[in-house]
């Protein structure tokens, strides 16, 4: 490689293909379950669908966390209180690399949304509104929880959830005006413009389809749990 493009810098892929693809797809799930519910009547069928795509999804995401491309990994965004530090005082040291994947303050604001969806996901499995819509498991749990995590799938859960989806597109506007930083373009392309040296995130199509195996797992799973099984 040049000492030029050391220096000037290349097109590294950051955001491997699963990643891009999980991103987007998680976001209309949830903007079509939120849809769902406040139409309501039999566009619940689709909130329930929708919810099941979700909770599959969020198992993916866990298990990509793991094993998929090097900043899509849980160890690449896992910062310490020194590294959050170090951001907010815009004194980073090498190789934090905090423009690269997702940045302190962007990886907290991720771990928060895969979290408050899952308890979102979980809370509507057991739901009864006691007119025309339960959850799949809410047999395995008493009426009365059963009515505490329906209110608060309707109330806390659910304005918690617009309250993080609010501030994930205020920080994207505040990046892209105050901080001319782009966030929605790599995540369509999967590639930004930075040294050569920082590691790229593994993308092939071997890895492709093995994200592809782990999630029809994933969602085979859901859909065991979600499916009540024949009587006896």
């Amino acid at each position: 490689m040049s000492e030029d493009s050391t220096r000037v810098g290349v097109q590294v892929r950051v955001w491997d293909l699963p990643t891009r693809l999980f991103h987007w797809a998680l976001a209309l799930c949830v903007l079509g379950s939120v849809l769902s519910a406040k139409i309501g009547g039999n566009a619940m069928i689709w909130h329930a669908r929708l919810g099941y795509a979700v909770l599959a999804l969020l198992a993916f995401r866990l298990a990509w966390g793991l094993v998929g491309g090097h900043w899509s990994r849980f160890a690449s965004f896992l910062y310490t209180p020194a590294a959050l530090l170090r951001y907010l005082r815009g004194q980073p040291r090498e190789g934090d690399h905090f423009d690269v994947g997702h940045n302190p303050l962007g990886a907290f604001s991720v771990l928060a949304m895969l979290a408050w969806l899952g308890l979102q996901v979980g809370s509507g499995l057991i739901a009864d509104d006691e007119i025309a819509f339960s959850g799949p498991l809410v047999a395995w749990v008493s009426s009365e929880v059963s009515l505490a995590w329906t209110h608060y799938h309707k109330s806390y859960g659910q304005w918690g959830l617009f309250l993080l989806l609010g501030l994930h597109l205020l920080a994207i506007a505040f990046y892209r005006l105050r901080r001319r930083q782009d966030l929605i373009g790599p995540m369509l392309s999967g590639d930004k413009h930075l040294p050569a040296a920082v590691p790229a995130s593994a993308d092939s199509w071997a890895t492709r389809l093995f994200a592809l195996t782990l999630l029809l797992a994933c969602a085979a799973g859901v859909y065991l749990l979600v499916t009540p099984a024949p009587p006896t």
